[in-house]
């Protein structure tokens, strides 16, 4: 017979996922100002719960960010192809940031990649550093390039994008693809080499 103790673990990261979905679609719909209380209504818990999971409200939106983050690397599967890689990760990335856009507005120090360094923010460079390292090796990106760099072509093509308030819908769609390939070309090698990296 099992134990009660891993049955209430997995109960407990049910609901954690449960509140994430919710907070990421009640942001969306509902706008920044949507209550704790109503995103644990949408997710069929009591308040407490997610205070108890999550801390306040700004634990909450850095894990709606994570989840965008993890759910934009969950939809690039290798493509074999070094280049085809990274673009597709950055794409991924920057697409899943962009249905959480409210939850981005309110996290924006946690992604600033001009801002203090943390851990949620070393873990992601972290991550985008493994499919930059194979571009670098392949010699289809800049020698120079750094995982900071490619962090900041995300933040870039979604803020240039969402700068004339048309971030939704098949416009921001295509707006973002525009923006982000312009950025991406200027990931490739080049002649002249990039100014020194600060920080």
């Amino acid at each position: 017979m099992s134990t009660p103790g891993p049955v209430l673990r997995v109960d407990a990261a049910r609901n954690a996922d449960r509140i994430v979905e919710a907070a990421g679609l009640a942001l969306e719909e509902d706008g920044p100002g949507v209550s704790l209380e109503e995103i644990a209504r949408r997710a069929g818990v009591g308040v407490a719960t997610v205070y108890r999971r999550f801390g306040n409200r700004d634990g909450l939106v850095r894990a709606v960010i994570a989840r965008a983050f993890q759910d934009g690397l969950a939809g690039t599967p290798p493509a074999g192809d070094a280049w085809a890689d990274l673009a597709g990760t950055v794409t991924a990335i920057v697409d899943a940031f962009a249905a959480r856009r409210v939850a981005l507005s309110l996290a924006r120090g946690l992604f600033d990649v001009a801002g203090t360094r943390t851990s949620a923010i070393d873990a992601y460079l972290a991550t985008l550093d493994a499919p930059l390292q194979r571009a670098r090796a392949a010699g289809v990106v800049r020698d120079e390039l750094t995982a900071r760099d490619v962090a900041a072509v995300v933040v870039m093509a979604l803020a240039v994008a969402y700068a004339g308030g048309s971030g939704r819908g098949p416009a921001g769609h295509a707006e973002r693809r525009r923006y982000l390939a312009l950025l991406l070309d200027g990931m490739r090698p080049a002649p002249h080499p990039l100014p020194p990296a600060v920080g």
